[in-house]
């Protein structure tokens, strides 16, 4: 299971530089592994090893030069000291045994070896011997770094459900035994639309941050969009890349226009769209084209046009709701999900009204998968607030608050309840 490195005020510099090299090159180090070894368990005990032995020399004999290189270079001469204890290095390995060897006087892969590992990292856990979900659990686990609760509240499960996934998985690809490579073009699209949702879902989770003191983590948004445009060369003919891509670049650009100078989130509709990124509007917009040109549009293209129609509105009360109500419907019809439904009733509240968006959000206070999810109370307490239903709006925001577990938006729900209790002067 992939480690993590608590980062706090009274932790070391040493500690904190670990934990940042950490986040950014566990899943190299670990395809790496992979690629060395032939296991992924095993691969997965020795980058945690390594990292346990930096958090116990860095500390005492300081910060290596090259900390990334340091990580890697102990991790592969334990990798290979293994492979010479098992004596894997006899008869039929004696070739594989020469290569590995002949890489110990490198002190870290080069950046398109590191590309290369994790990408095929993530082909392997995508493998089709995996069911669909076991595929999506553990390639997010390993690639996006993702804790189980984090995993679990993306996919609406319990922990429990989810851990079984990724142990399953795992247990599929050794008993399989699954090889470590990047499967030829007919292979490959039986794997993509998997490595397409991990890369979206790492994406989420950068933008919107599950839990933490942080409204967003940028280096998960940094990286998915690294992976993102990869697989665009890899596929430069499947539309649903490119709608990707698109998504992510269009969703990126507003970065710097989302976080306030103390870390506030600062929400779409009150952002300064002046600071929106325009080089990455026009890599998206870019990108959205070509996926047109390519094909119909799949979900991910459609969720860019969707971001596609907020980039293109110079001021927030020029943005075109009624179409991304439109392209909402479309979306629930390829990919219905309580989530999409909710997502369209906050665009239904702008283009048509908040009382036709509260009837829509009250049908799905039902749907067992939104039990936990607090956007949903949000969204209800949002929509209250608009109709003048403040006291009801404040309960709606403080149930939010008992099932977020960012300290932002608990912020942001804070100011809230604030606000609908001095609208009925109890605050």
């Amino acid at each position: 299971m992939r480690g993590r490195v608590r980062d706090g005020a009274g932790e070391s510099p040493a500690h904190r530089t670990l934990a940042a090299v950490w986040h950014m090159e566990a899943a190299r180090i670990t395809g790496m592994l992979t690629r060395l070894l032939r296991d992924l368990d095993r691969a997965e005990e020795i980058a945690q090893d390594a990292l346990l032995t930096a958090l116990d020399v860095w500390p005492r004999s300081g910060i290596p030069e090259c900390p990334a290189a340091w990580l890697t270079t102990i991790a592969r001469n334990r990798a290979i000291d293994q492979l010479r204890h098992a004596r894997l290095v006899e008869r039929t390995h004696a070739a594989h045994a020469a290569e590995l060897l002949g890489e110990q006087t490198s002190p870290a892969p080069s950046d398109e070896d590191i590309e290369d590992d994790v990408l095929r990292l993530m082909f392997i856990a995508c493998h089709p011997v995996v069911p669909l979900e076991g595929r999506l659990a553990l390639t997010l686990r390993l690639v996006g770094g993702l804790t189980v609760p984090e995993i679990a509240r993306a996919f609406l499960v319990s922990e429990k459900t989810l851990q079984q996934r990724i142990v399953r998985a795992k247990r599929t690809l050794a008993e399989a035994r699954v090889p470590f490579e990047v499967p030829g073009p007919e292979a490959r699209a039986a794997r993509l639309g998997a490595v397409l949702e991990v890369v979206y879902l790492v994406f989420n989770e950068g933008y919107s941050a599950t839990a933490g003191e942080d409204w967003m983590r940028p280096g998960l948004c940094e990286e998915a969009l690294r992976l993102g445009r990869m697989l665009a060369e890899l596929a430069p003919e499947h539309p649903e890349v490119h709608g990707l891509v698109a998504l992510m670049e269009l969703q990126a650009s507003r970065e710097r226009s989302r976080i306030g100078p103390q870390g506030e989130p600062i929400l779409l509709m009150e952002q300064n769209r002046a600071s929106w990124d325009r080089l990455m509007i026009a890599r998206g917009l870019a990108a959205l084209a070509r996926a047109e040109r390519l094909g119909s549009l799949g979900p991910y293209a459609l969720q860019a046009a969707i971001a596609a129609c907020h980039a293109r509105a110079t001021r927030a009360e020029d943005t075109d709701w009624p179409r991304i109500v439109a392209l909402y419907d479309a979306l629930a019809q390829l990919e219905p999900s309580p989530v999409v439904a909710l997502n369209r009733a906050v665009a239904v509240s702008r283009a048509y009204g908040a009382e036709a968006a509260l009837e829509i959000v009250d049908g799905l206070g039902t749907d067992s998968r939104l039990a936990q999810y607090h956007w949903l109370p949000s969204v209800r307490g949002d929509l209250l607030e608009q109709l003048g239903r403040h006291a009801e709006a404040c309960a709606e925001y403080r149930r939010a608050m008992l099932l977020t577990r960012n300290r932002r938006e608990r912020d942001v729900l804070l100011e809230r309840i604030g606000r609908c209790e001095r609208a009925t002067g109890t605050g």
